[in-house]
């Protein structure tokens, strides 16, 4: 099973990304990912054995959730040989960066290896993106906006049909 914990988000808020991922095809091509793909990945943990499942859902048990709302200001793109993938960031968080760093603990302690990286929170609009111009911060995403957290979401990666599918397993709801 090849699994990540990630934030969802709600119509609204996709509808919102969705609409900086127009703006940046109007530039050039790329993979773009599926409107119902788009999530903010806490944690990728890539192949687990379906015995391992029990451990993660420990780990997501044990981490607080608070209520917090992501501010989605700036898009970037990571470098890439064969094509840049670009994303949507958000405004730093204290609230998301604890969330992300109390989660990674509880999974250590359950014994899953994880990336060494530092956490970059984005939400990745495309892959192998070649542009024919450069687009201007403001000719991607005009103002800020918004999202309110409401959980966590074990996630499962598989390809449905020759598609990219994220189908949740387990949720984990905020402390209210």
């Amino acid at each position: 099973m090849r699994l990540f914990i990630a934030i969802e988000f709600d119509q609204p808020t996709k509808t919102n990304i969705a609409n900086v991922q127009h703006k940046l095809e109007t530039f050039g091509r790329g993979r773009f990912t599926h409107r119902d793909n788009l999530h903010l990945t806490l944690a990728f943990l890539g192949e687990v054995p379906p015995a391992k499942v029990a451990a993660i859902r420990r780990a997501m048990d044990r981490t607080a959730v608070e209520p917090m709302t992501l501010v989605f200001d700036h898009t970037s793109r990571f470098r890439r040989e064969g094509g840049d993938i670009w994303w949507i960031g958000l405004a730093r968080n204290q609230k998301l960066l604890d969330l992300q760093q109390e989660l990674t603990n509880h999974l250590l302690k359950e014994g899953f290896v994880l990336e060494k990286r530092p956490f970059t929170p984005h939400i990745t609009l495309a892959r192998q993106v070649r542009l024919n111009a450069q687009p201007a911060q403001e000719d991607l995403l005009l103002e800020p906006f918004e999202a309110q957290v409401n959980g966590i979401t074990l996630m499962l990666s598989e390809r449905i049909n020759g598609r990219l599918t994220y189908t949740p397993q387990y949720r984990k709801k905020r402390a209210d």
